[in-house]
């Protein structure tokens, strides 16, 4: 064998190894993959069906403001009141496969105007909103 055979087989086998060894799954958050959010309301201790959201241009608000959530995925808080807003969000990463799910609590701050939110992705956990996007989240998930 020629020398630049021996070293293209090794650079084609090494270049196998790393997209083999790439491991982007759906928990490698992308927010451009959200297609759907359904909305539930706390009235009461239980959950209301509130809306379903999935048009485009609210996607795309839901998108930018759920971007400017600061997480802290080691932290597990304890918050004494159930949730304002349970909030489950449809991503599409494949059309060959079904759309992953992603729940979040959400609570409105009335005291700082800012949101807390508890996601059940691990590579999330605990985040906080600021003022305005908290104003923008809140606008939409109440369909106000």
């Amino acid at each position: 064998m020629k020398r630049t055979d021996i070293y293209l087989i090794i650079s084609i086998t090494f270049a196998m190894f790393l997209i083999g060894c790439t491991n982007k799954t759906p928990n490698e958050f992308n927010l451009n993959q959200l297609i759907r959010v359904d909305v539930e309301v706390v009235k009461d201790e239980s959950y209301e069906e509130a809306l379903v959201i999935a048009d485009k241009e609210t996607i795309d608000v839901l998108r930018k403001t759920f971007k400017q959530i600061k997480w802290e995925p080691d932290i597990e808080p304890k918050i004494a009141r159930k949730e304002d807003v349970k909030a489950t969000l449809f991503f599409k990463y494949d059309e060959n496969m079904p759309e992953r799910l992603f729940e979040y609590g959400i609570w409105f701050n009335q005291s700082n105007d800012t949101a807390t939110i508890i996601s059940n992705n691990e590579k999330e956990g605990y985040g906080t909103l600021d003022k305005n996007n908290a104003k923008t989240l809140e606008n939409i998930l109440f369909n106000k």
